[in-house]
C-alpha cells in the first residue's frame, strides 16, 4: 500500500469477517500552505497555550481534555480513559443494512476512504463481501468509530476494493426549505426555456476532473516568486460581472451569440481546443512550483506547503 492506513480493524458481514485497513482517499499535502512568521526577523514563530486567568504559558504535558458541565466548570478527560471506551465498531465495521445507492443523499456524504484488505488470508472473505454488494447492486450501511467519534459509513463496491464514504448524521444536515420554501413558481417563456437549453447543450461534456486547476493557487505561487525576484507583483484584470444587457431573454440571446459553435470545456473524447490551449499556457507556470517559489524570507530556497 502507498500509505499507511487511517484505521485497521475487520471488516463483518454476518458471521463472516477479514481484516482490513481503511485508507484516505483524499488528500490536502498538494496544497499551497503558509507558515506564520514574525515580520521583523523573517522567523517562523510558535503558538502557545495561556491560561485564560493567570496569563501562565501551560505546557504540553500539562494540557487536558476537558468537557463543560457548566459556566467555567470542566470535568477533566483523560486520553487513556477515552481509549478505554471499547465498542464493536472501535474495530469492527459490521455491516447492519444493504442499500440502494440512489437513496442515499448527496449531502449525507462526507469524506471517502479505501478500504482494502490487510493481508493473504483476508483477500477472499473481502472478495465474497465485495461481490456479492457488486452483483446486488448494493451499498452498505455500517459503523466505525473515527477520531473518538462513532460514524456511520457507506461501503460501495470500487474496482478490486471498496470505497467507505463516512456518512453525516441527519442533525448535520441543513433542510433546504429554510432557503428554498419562499421562493415562487415562476412561469417562464417557452422561448426563454429553449435559449437556456440550448446554451446547456452547446457546453455538454463529459466530466473530466483533469481539466480542473486551481487557477487561485497559480495565482498565489506567481505572486511569491515575483516577490523572491523583487518585481513588482502582477495584477490580474478580472472581468467584472455587471453588464447593460437588462433583459433576461437579451442575455439569454447574448449568450448564444457568444458560445457560438463552440463546445464546452469538457467534451467526449478529451478536453476541447479551449481547455489544451489553457493548460498548454498554464505548464510553465505550474513549473515555476518547485524551482521559483519561495518562502517570504530572503532565501533561495523553492517555496514548500506547510506540513
Amino acid at each position: 500500500m502507498p500509505a499507511r492506513p487511517t484505521w485497521k480493524g475487520y471488516l463483518k458481514l454476518s458471521l463472516v469477517s477479514c481484516a482490513v485497513g481503511l485508507y484516505p482517499a483524499t488528500t490536502s499535502t498538494a496544497r499551497v500552505a503558509f507558515h506564520t512568521i514574525n515580520k521583523a526577523t523573517g522567523n517562523r514563530v510558535k503558538r502557545q497555550f495561556i491560561d485564560a486567568e493567570s496569563g501562565e504559558v501551560v505546557d504540553k504535558d500539562e494540557q487536558a481534555k476537558g468537557f463543560e458541565v457548566g459556566k467555567g466548570s470542566f470535568v477533566v478527560v483523560e486520553d487513556k480513559e477515552l481509549d478505554a471506551i471499547k465498542i464493536e465498531s472501535t474495530h469492527t465495521i459490521s455491516i447492519e443494512s444493504f442499500v440502494p445507492r440512489e437513496q442515499v443523499d448527496e449531502r449525507y456524504l462526507d469524506a471517502p476512504y479505501y478500504l482494502a484488505p490487510e493481508d493473504k488470508v483476508a483477500q477472499e472473505a473481502f472478495a465474497v463481501i465485495r461481490n456479492a454488494m457488486q452483483e446486488k447492486g448494493k451499498a452498505g450501511v455500517a459503523r466505525i468509530v473515527l477520531s473518538n467519534r462513532e460514524r456511520m459509513v457507506l461501503l460501495d463496491p470500487h474496482g478490486k476494493g471498496v470505497l467507505a464514504t463516512v456518512l453525516r448524521y441527519p442533525y448535520e444536515i441543513r433542510p433546504d426549505e429554510a432557503f428554498f420554501e419562499n421562493l415562487p413558481d415562476v412561469e417562464l417563456p417557452r422561448e426563454m426555456r429553449e435559449l437556456a437549453v440550448h446554451i446547456i447543450d452547446k457546453k455538454a461534456g463529459d466530466f473530466d476532473p483533469t481539466a480542473f486547476e486551481d487557477r487561485y493557487e497559480q495565482a498565489v505561487l506567481d505572486l511569491v516568486a515575483s516577490k523572491q525576484k523583487g518585481k513588482a507583483p502582477k495584477v490580474g484584470k478580472v472581468r467584472e460581472n455587471s453588464s447593460n444587457v437588462v433583459s433576461l431573454m437579451d442575455a439569454l440571446k447574448k449568450s448564444i451569440a457568444a458560445e457560438g459553435g463552440k463546445g464546452g470545456a469538457t467534451k467526449t473524447g478529451g478536453k476541447s481546443a479551449a481547455s489544451k490551449k489553457q493548460s498548454a499556457s498554464s505548464a510553465p507556470a505550474k513549473s515555476k512550483r518547485s524551482a521559483k517559489a519561495s518562502t517570504p524570507k530572503k532565501t533561495e530556497a523553492p517555496l514548500r506547503k506547510a506540513s
